[in-house]
């Protein structure tokens, strides 16, 4: 059975979360006062965080634990 094709990623994760976080922000502009909105504002706040995870992931001075 073939694996299906996932495709490329043409960004970096962290640029994907970041550009998320910014869609969703734009979507809570929108709706008035809700648990829905509250919703979406922690989703892109998440979504910060793991970008921040990321980039410190991600940094050349990272060190292993020992």
């Amino acid at each position: 059975m073939d694996t299906p094709d996932r495709g490329t990623q043409t960004l970096p994760l962290n640029e994907r979360l970041a550009l998320e976080a910014i869609s969703l922000r734009e979507r809570t502009e929108k709706l008035p006062a809700s648990a829905e909105r509250d919703d979406l504002l922690k989703k892109a706040r998440r979504l910060d965080v793991a970008t921040q995870l990321d980039k410190w992931l991600s940094s050349p001075g990272l060190k292993s634990p020992s």
